[in-house]
Formats: structure tokens, sequence, C-alpha cells
């Protein structure tokens, strides 16, 4: 047993503080494309039940003694994360907008600044959007015990008990037990993530969790350690915090000092260097759900091993992953192989090589493609649209607005659009002139024309944009007025 560490008196309301849930909402999860893609990342995508992981972390953060909980996210996805929120019975969470992704420890920084201003003695639930639980109750657990060293002054994190030599995962080496804080263990070591030899090794050996990127930890001790560490980092993250505005629901950090800070993780930031770090050890079922052999490892199989998502057809088929969103995936007479299919792109991988689809995304992001980062179906506060086709001078989509929501006033320099209205119905600004546009009927928008299409009705818009001109990216837009405080 090794004495356990306190920081003294921090506060009458120590014992009392609220936990405040945090939730990181960024990266790409390029190890799960082509359906998670920066436009529309894994987090907000169904892939374990018919809630979305965001959906599922931030109701995992719903309780007794739970505060609202806070969510760091980039602001091109923030009302994508107010909707699914909304959706899933989530309430007045603060959703906190970052000017550009400096990873994890500015991130975490910001969050701890804002709830500092209340109460510096609330404990921060730190967890990422993307990450499953299969046992909550146990989970809740772990987090009991975590909260009461995080309330003496330790770093906490989450370790997994390993079931595999896995390589895509860092590791904790256990260390001692603390004095009156049962299931909190010192951390000896954090280990970068090993080759498979070296991960094999720490599973026979025993003593070594994977390090699930959970974080237990006062603001006041958190703020105090990042000081400690990286005083730049501290200083510009404070900065960023103070001069935030508010933007409808939204908080957003101020761009100027936030992008000065250092971009570094947690880990490197505080864990790794702090000799407050502590680790509850846990066998929760927890993943951060990073590739595709692990939504087969937690899928649900078939006789022959197989996990099969969507409109599939396979025939002598065993271990193996089949997912499509739409069109028939058909698979023959194959073995432990990886198969997406989405509406623009196919991904056919050996499940072995899961963790090099990674590698296979740069390289398609070196050769300029889009479908690195935009699906087909693009979403916008106001609803959606779909890319239907193009050729030379055209481009058709489908677009859907949702009941009281409208499009930003807008011109085009290059482009004029014809709308027809197959679904609902349409108030259109062109020009001076307000014009109903009802099922069946359609409307001219030449180029230049200002113009504007809201949804006054209880049922979804839906129309079909033929646009046509030389040049038809979606940077060919002026807005001149628009009720989500969108530049581009």
């Amino acid at each position: 047993m090794v004495g356990s560490k306190d920081t003294g008196d921090a506060g009458a309301g120590l014992h009392t503080a609220p936990i405040v849930p945090v939730i990181l909402s960024g990266g790409a999860g390029s190890r799960l494309w082509p359906v998670s893609r920066g436009s529309f990342p894994k987090q907000f995508w169904p892939l374990l039940s018919d809630r979305t992981l965001l959906q599922e972390t931030a109701l995992r953060g719903q309780g007794q003694g739970l505060a609202n909980p806070i969510v760091i996210c980039n602001g091109e996805h923030r009302f994508i994360i107010a909707e699914q929120l909304r959706d899933a019975g989530v309430q007045d969470a603060r959703i906190v907008l970052e000017p550009a992704g400096r990873n994890s420890a500015p991130a975490i920084t910001a969050a701890a600044f804002i709830v500092a201003e209340q109460n510096p003695d609330a404990v921060l639930w730190v967890m990422a959007a993307d990450a499953a639980i299969e046992d909550v109750p146990k989970l809740q657990v772990a987090l009991e015990h975590a909260v009461l060293a995080a309330r003496k002054g330790y770093v906490v994190t989450f370790g997994m008990t390993p079931t595999r030599p896995e390589t895509g995962y860092g590791y904790i080496a256990q260390g001692g037990s603390i004095d009156g804080l049962p299931g909190v263990y010192e951390v000896s070591r954090f280990v970068e993530k090993p080759d498979r030899d070296k991960a094999a090794a720490f599973l026979a050996q025993g003593g070594y969790l994977w390090n699930s990127g959970m974080f237990v930890v006062r603001a006041a001790t958190f703020l105090a350690e990042i000081k400690r560490y990286e005083p730049a980092l501290y200083t510009y993250v404070q900065e960023a915090v103070e001069k935030r505005k508010t933007d409808m629901d939204f908080e957003r950090l101020d761009p100027e000092s936030f992008c000065k800070s250092p971009d570094i993780s947690v880990d490197y930031a505080v864990a790794e260097r702090t000799d407050m770090a502590a680790v509850v050890p846990g066998n929760f079922g927890w993943s951060d759900v990073g590739s595709w052999d692990t939504l087969w490892d937690l899928g649900k199989k078939d006789a022959q091993g197989n996990v099969l998502h969507g409109n599939v057809v396979v025939h002598d088929v065993s271990q193996s992953y089949v997912r499509t969103d739409g069109m028939l995936a058909a698979v023959l007479g194959v073995d432990n192989l990886i198969v997406v299919a989405t509406q623009d792109a196919i991904l056919v991988a050996s499940k072995d090589r899961a963790q090099d689809v990674k590698t296979l995304v740069q390289t398609l992001k070196n050769n300029n493609r889009p479908e690195v980062d935009m699906h087909r179906l693009t979403y916008r506060p106001w609803g959606h649209y779909e890319a239907l086709t193009e050729g030379h001078r055209f481009q058709v989509k489908k677009i859907v607005v949702k009941p009281g929501e409208k499009l930003s006033l807008q011109k085009h320099y290059h482009r004029a659009e014809h709308w027809v209205v197959v679904e609902g119905t349409a108030l259109v600004t062109r020009e001076d002139e307000q014009v109903i546009v009802r099922e069946n009927e359609s409307i001219y928008l030449p180029l230049g024309s200002l113009h504007r299409l809201e949804n006054p009705g209880r049922i979804p818009v839906t129309l079909i944009e033929v646009q046509s001109g030389p040049y038809l990216d979606e940077d060919d837009i002026v807005r001149v007025e628009d009720m989500y405080s969108r530049t581009v």
C-alpha cells in the first residue's frame, strides 16, 4: 500500500461540489472511413445501437449528482450536436466551440476554466464523444471511486483490463493501491501504443491496462497542473475563455488567443508528467470504437461469425464485417474481410489491416479526393442536402428544410438555380418578391439574384435543386443575412 496524497482544504463545498461531464467531440475518426469523415465523423453515427455514439455518451452523463454537460467541439458541428442532444432528451448542455483543433489539453483546460468560474472544486468527468460502454452500472461504480480520488487532488484515469494484444491503444502500468481510496491505484508509467509483440507481452505479464482516455479531476487541480507544466497553454486558453462570445446557444472561444495555444494532448501535457496520477481499473466493456475490426468485435454475429448491417447478402463468408448504407452488398467466398459501402465509396480490406485504413485515408487526402471529408449527404442547421448527380455545367441536389427553418438570404455569381418542390410548401424570397411554392410547382432563380427559401409549415419541405453555370462549388455563395451567424 502507498500513502494517499491530498492537496489540503480545497473549499468548504469540496465533498458536495458537482460532477460535470465534459464531452470532447473532435477528430475525424479516419480509421472508420468511408462512414466517418470530417464533415460527419463517427460520433454522429448510430454504429452500435439506434442512438449515435454522442447520444450514448451524453446519456451516460445524466443522473443524480451530475451537472449539465459541457461539450467541446468544432464550430462546424455545432448544429449537429445541438440537434442530436435535443433528440436524446439531454437538456441544457453547454456547447463550447473551438475556433481550431488544438488537441485535448487546450479543450479540457477551456472546460476547466469555464467550470471554475462557478465552482473550482467541481469535478470534471472528461470523456470522448465516440467511445462505447457495455456495462454502465460498473462504470458508475468506477466513477464513484474516481471522484473520491479526484477530490483528494488526484488526476484520475480509467484503465481497462486488456482482453487481447491490442496495438491501437496506449497502456498504463498499474502501481500500488492507495490508502483510503478503494479501487484506486498509482500509475507506474504510461506506455505509447505498442507493436503486436510488446502488446502480447503486456497481456501475458499482467499489470497493464488499456488507457481509456477518460479523466476525472477537480477543475482547480487540473488548472494548477496545466499552469505548472504548460504555462503558455494556461495563459492563452484563459484569455480565450475570458474573451469568449455568446452565439445563439453556443459559446465561442476567442480565436486569436486559442489558436496561440500549444497543440498538445492531455497525456503529454499533464497525465504523463504529474505526480498526482492515479488509475481506476475497470472491466465495463469500454471501447474507443476506433476501427472496423472493433465494430466486428462488438457486433452481433451470425453462425459464421459475420457482422452484417444493411442490405447485405452473403454466401460462404465467415468472420467478416459487411455494412452498406443503401445499395445491395453481395459477398461470396471470402473470410476475415471488411466490406463497407456508402453512397459514394466502397472499402474492402483484410480485417487484420483495419488499423491501416488511416494510412489509406491519408493517401486519398494526398490525392485531394473530396470523399475524405465530405459525404454526398451534407447536414446544415436548417436540414440537409444530398448530391444526386452532376455533369458539365450542371448539378442536381435534393434539399430538405425542417419546419420553421430557413436558408440564408444569398446570391451566387456563377450559377442559376431551379427549385422544384416535391413535398411541403416553401416560401421563397426572390429579390423584392415573396412567392409561395407548393408541391409540384417550381421557381427559377437567375444568376446573381438575391434569394432565400424558408419552411413556414409543419412538415419538412423537400425540393429538387438544379444548378447550372460554369462554377458550381459551395464557396460560390454570398450570404447577406443568416439566422445561424454563418459567414461561409
